[in-house]
């Protein structure tokens, strides 16, 4: 009976000893149909419909960093983003037409998509939303990050703090 004890005591001190399911990702993202989406690859020449895998891949690792940080413990959200047209625009008549994006007040970022808030399975919430931001230009800090997604971050994360983010009570 002792090495029984003796093994599952050093079972319960060695870290990853128990196979353990890692918590679930608050936020799920799913793309309809991305390559229908009007403009969201970084990597094409702006006429061809599409993702890449990168902006797909930033965009829904980002959404799950602002699950954890604004969801309350116990909800999830699905996320199905059903369009996006990235900030900025190719101009083909310039000299590098197509490494560069050009941004102007015309070609702000706008993100199609349908979410379902639940908790413990039941749906607390759902509606369709067309996130846009037409003064993305004017953002502080737009100058000062190398992110090539800045634009879209910036105007997931304030649509996401405005939606789901639990309002701080304060006591009189």
């Amino acid at each position: 009976m002792r090495p029984a004890l003796t093994f599952f005591a050093l079972c319960l001190l060695t870290p990853g000893s128990f196979a353990q399911s890692p918590p679930a990702a608050p936020v799920e993202v799913i793309y309809d149909n991305p390559e229908h989406f009007r403009d969201a690859s970084l990597d094409s020449n702006g006429y061809e419909r599409g993702a890449d895998a990168y902006v797909m891949d930033e965009l829904r690792n980002y959404l799950q960093t602002l699950g954890k940080r604004y969801l309350p413990a116990g909800q999830t959200l699905r996320i199905d983003i059903r369009d996006i047209d990235l900030a900025g625009r190719y101009e083909p008549w310039h000299p590098q037409a197509y490494t560069v994006r050009f941004m102007r007040d015309i070609t702000w970022p706008s993100i199609d998509l349908h979410y379902v808030l639940s908790q413990q399975g039941q749906p607390l919430s759902q509606a369709d939303a067309h996130l846009s931001d037409k003064l993305y230009l004017q953002r502080p800090g737009r100058r000062a990050t190398s992110d090539r997604l800045y634009a879209e971050k910036a105007m997931l994360e304030e649509w996401f703090r405005k939606q789901f983010a639990v309002a701080q009570h304060t006591s009189s």
